[in-house]
């Protein structure tokens, strides 16, 4: 099936895209920040991966990945055209996300990785979680 999209247009469509501050980012961290664990920082390129909200000085690194970019089993939907693409596209992200779990987790490192629908459907329940991993760290050194 052919994209409905002139390539110009849909090109213009695909660099709107945020990779940043996006809603569900924004959202998530509004709701954190409301429960009082203080001092993270968002997107620091210092760190791998990049994660949307780090607290160093524990080391917790957290990220808010998109449904459709990451490849969720529950939401994610194939789109119709240019499958090949979209399936190789979803395929190295995913490599990719393993890829910086791995070299985190290996250097000392605590990883969350929520779903945008988790965030969407249950945020109190991913806010909870955080706090649980900060207060932790707190107990144990």
């Amino acid at each position: 099936m052919p994209d409905k999209f002139t390539p110009i247009k849909r090109s213009a469509i695909m660099r709107a895209v945020r990779s940043t501050d996006t809603s569900i980012e924004l959202k998530f961290r509004k709701a954190l920040y409301k429960i009082g664990p203080r001092g993270y920082r968002k997107n620091n390129r210092d760190i791998v991966g990049k994660p949307d909200v780090v607290y160093r000085r524990i080391k917790l690194a957290i990220f808010i990945d998109g449904c459709f970019w990451h490849g969720c089993s529950d939401c994610y939907r194939r789109p119709k055209s240019n499958t090949s693409y979209w399936d190789n596209k979803i395929k190295k992200n995913k490599a990719r996300d393993t890829k910086i779990n791995n070299s985190l987790t290996g250097s000392g490192w605590i990883v969350l990785r929520f779903w945008e629908h988790e965030i969407n459907n249950n945020i109190q329940e991913c806010v909870k979680i955080t706090k649980g991993k900060i207060v932790n760290y707190g107990k144990n050194h």
